[in-house]
């Protein structure tokens, strides 16, 4: 009893009355009162027929909520109020309400539990695989199958007078065949027809491609839309509510159909509809950042007309919506270039060179975003380098010494170039020349020869279209002086080597005629492309002047009349630009510190052309002619596989002649020599002869009673061989030598 009113009395205390008594009093007597307080309990709560422990726990808690809400009336009688006016249910709450069905919501677990079979496991999957066929066919038999006769019925009402609810059926059967070409099922599921027939859906997307979009125009400005409402956006029409969600399904479809073609000249025709359908995707965000994503992969991979179809829409939605989309596509513009310049061949070159030319006039449509990705992208290149340098590892020059990086070079040298009169992009040219110079000078061997001259043609573009002065010359004379171009080349080789396509030379390409030839052919070329850019400076003279003394020594000291007659062309037309050039400027009367008037000087000059310019026009013309014939036909021939040719020494060929016909020189006598006029050393046209002689033994030895007509013929046909080796006597002995013979062969016939 003590316990059970200790208790009470426990629960009434209030949460500080209890926090401030101990806690010792309940734990100490819980052991003595226990015992005494269990049989009551159990004599209270009798088990019934339908009794359990779980029920009685249950009731025993109902009742003691119930205690307590009665105390809340005494303890809060203002939230007591608050639950009588607003929640009654809670006030009257009693044992009973606890039902059945909330003791049927606890699962009681069994005490063994069963495995079951794979048999079982199989049928059961089976039969869930054949609820989830039924169902699908359930819905196909409900999709309308599109046909001919409704494509064109819909084509016909298009064009009278297309409605929202005709538009809507249009949509939904072109999203069913464009779901077709992916196996898109929930595509189909989402549509009310199906497209089963190639002819349907080839009907179906023309007819969308070609006719659909003017429709639609039509619908939402009228027939003859006014030029106020000609470049006005769809979502001004007073029909955009009704129409908006099935331009979004059909912009989605037209994407997705995009993504899918293989045919060059369908692929175009949908491109072309994209293109007339930007300001739709205008008007969706999302779907136009789904579509400028497939346009970069097409700009990046595709055939020569997808690219550039897909770099029109890319245009015309960057000019359109420049802060939203400008700096994504240029991100993944330059991504893409990077990942197609991994390797380089003739036939790829075209295609490098379009990726630059174009992603360069994107980067032109914002000169602030262009400075913000160049200066990132060169910044990079730039660390690659300065790791390169400082662990002077052969991984780390790999990582500069690359096709990536050198396409990645000259990118920014034409983009600098294209945007510098701007001012914008200025100051990055000194960063990106000295990253040049850096890569030039990372492995000065001549194994790098090509790499270098490809980093000069870099520096060259952009001196030239900067009007920036890089000195380019001493690089190339470096090459003049390192390379022996007397010594004679080690093997010969049948193909020439393309300094377009290779950044490293082998040990075996040096030892090569063809090396020498290409690399002198590259330096004149590289020479004469550098010095026309500075062919109007009015200090031309002094700027050729260490270049004009190494190319005269050049010419002392080379002994190949081929290098020298490329070298003294170059020099001729250097010097006459030099002349040219000092009598011009004898005649002015500003100095050299006007600034002004020697830039108007040389604006002048140029305008009027200079000999070298002139010289340089008509041989560009020229070169770019051999580059193309090179690449349409080299690459042909490459596939061809011609062996090399390699010299053999005489001596050594006399040898295998000897002992390949060892038999035939033990056999001949020396009256067989002596008609035929053969030495030992053998001379010039002997070996025909000694095949004559061979024959004509073959012939006696197998008791062959040839006529005098084949042996005449056979001597004739040799004689015409020897007489070029042969004095007049010994034609006069070799004249009468096939008498002998005819009387040896009549004897033995009569025998």
């Amino acid at each position: 009893m003590a316990a059970r009113s200790r208790k009470r009395r426990l629960a009434e205390l209030t949460v500080d009355e209890f926090l401030a008594s101990g806690f010792d009093s309940e734990s100490e007597s819980e052991p003595e009162g226990a015992p005494a307080a269990e049989a009551p309990t159990a004599a209270r709560s009798p088990r019934g027929p339908g009794g359990s422990p779980s029920a009685s726990r249950r009731k025993g808690r109902a009742s003691e909520h119930k205690d307590q809400l009665s105390r809340l009336k005494d303890k809060d009688p203002e939230f007591y109020k608050f639950l009588q006016e607003n929640d009654q249910s809670l006030l009257n709450f009693s044992a009973s309400d606890s039902s059945e069905d909330e003791e049927e919501q606890f699962h009681s677990l069994p005490n063994m539990l069963e495995e079951a079979s794979e048999e079982e496991e199989e049928e059961d999957g089976m039969e869930a695989g054949d609820r989830v066929s039924r169902g699908l066919q359930g819905k196909k038999s409900d999709l309308a199958p599109v046909t001919l006769a409704m494509v064109e019925q819909w084509k016909q009402a298009a064009k009278q007078h297309l409605t929202p609810k005709l538009f809507h059926e249009i949509v939904q059967a072109f999203q069913a065949a464009v779901a077709t070409t992916q196996g898109d099922q929930e595509g189909a599921e989402a549509s009310r027809f199906q497209v089963m027939d190639s002819a349907v859906f080839n009907a179906m997307v023309t007819f969308c491609i070609r006719d659909l979009l003017s429709c639609l125009q039509k619908l939402l400005f009228g027939k003859a839309p006014k030029d106020g409402t000609r470049g006005a956006p769809p979502s001004s029409s007073p029909l955009w509510g009704k129409l908006r969600l099935d331009i979004k399904t059909y912009l989605s479809s037209v994407t997705q159909l995009a993504s899918c073609l293989t045919e060059a000249t369908v692929a175009a025709a949908v491109l072309q509809h994209i293109s007339s359908a930007v300001p739709y995707y205008l008007t969706f965000p999302p779907q136009c950042r789904v579509l400028l994503k497939r346009m970069v992969v097409l700009w990046g991979t595709g055939e020569e007309t997808l690219r550039v179809l897909a770099f029109l829409v890319l245009v015309k939605v960057c000019r359109h919506k420049k802060d939203a989309f400008l700096g994504p596509i240029l991100k993944r513009m330059y991504i893409t270039y990077v990942k197609n310049c991994k390797f380089t061949s003739p036939s790829a070159l075209p295609t490098i060179t379009f990726m630059q030319r174009t992603l360069t006039e994107v980067l032109a449509l914002d000169s602030g975003a262009a400075y913000q990705h160049a200066f990132l992208y060169i910044r990079q290149l730039a660390v690659h380098l300065r790791n390169a340098m400082a662990m002077r590892k052969k991984e780390t020059y790999q990582s500069v010494y690359n096709w990536q990086f050198m396409h990645c070079l000259h990118l920014w040298c034409r983009v600098l170039g294209t945007l510098c009169p701007s001012g914008a992009l200025e100051p990055l040219i000194y960063p990106l020349a000295q990253v040049i110079v850096g890569c030039i000078k990372l492995v000065p061997t001549a194994r790098f020869y090509p790499l270098r001259l490809h980093c000069l043609r870099a520096l060259t573009l952009l001196s030239e279209n900067t009007g920036t002065f890089i000195p380019v010359l001493p690089f190339l004379l470096e090459v003049f002086q390192q390379v022996n171009f007397n010594k004679k080349p080690g093997r010969m080789s049948a193909k020439p080597i393309n300094f377009a396509v290779i950044l490293k030379l082998s040990s075996v390409n040096l030892q090569e005629k063809v090396y020498r030839d290409g690399l002198l052919e590259q330096l004149c070329d590289l020479t004469l492309e550098y010095l026309q850019g500075q062919a109007h400076s009015i200090a031309f003279p002094e700027l050729v002047l260490p270049a004009v003394l190494q190319l005269k020594s050049f010419l002392r000291e080379c002994k190949v009349a081929n290098y020298c007659r490329q070298v003294r062309q170059l020099l001729e037309k250097v010097q006459e630009n030099m002349e040219y050039v000092r009598c011009h400027r004898q005649a002015v009367s500003f100095g050299v510190s006007d600034q002004q008037a020697v830039d108007a000087w040389e604006r002048q000059t140029r305008a009027e052309g200079t000999p070298l310019t002139k010289y340089y026009s008509h041989w560009r013309k020229l070169r770019d002619r051999e580059i193309q014939l090179e690449i349409s036909g080299k690459e042909r021939l490459e596939d061809l596989n011609f062996p090399e040719i390699k010299r053999q020494r005489t001596e050594k060929m006399k040898v295998e002649d000897r002992k390949e016909f060892k038999d035939l020189f033990d056999l001949d006598s020396d009256d067989e020599e002596d008609v035929f006029g053969l030495s030992g050393t053998g001379a010039p046209g002997s070996l025909r002869v000694q095949h004559g002689a061979e024959e004509e033994e073959d012939d006696e030895d197998g008791g062959s009673s040839s006529g005098s007509e084949e042996e005449v013929s056979d001597l004739d046909d040799g004689g015409a061989d020897v007489e070029a080796g042969l004095g007049p006597g010994e034609l006069q002995r070799l004249a009468q030598g096939p008498e002998d013979e005819l009387e040896d062969l009549q004897l033995s016939e009569e025998d």
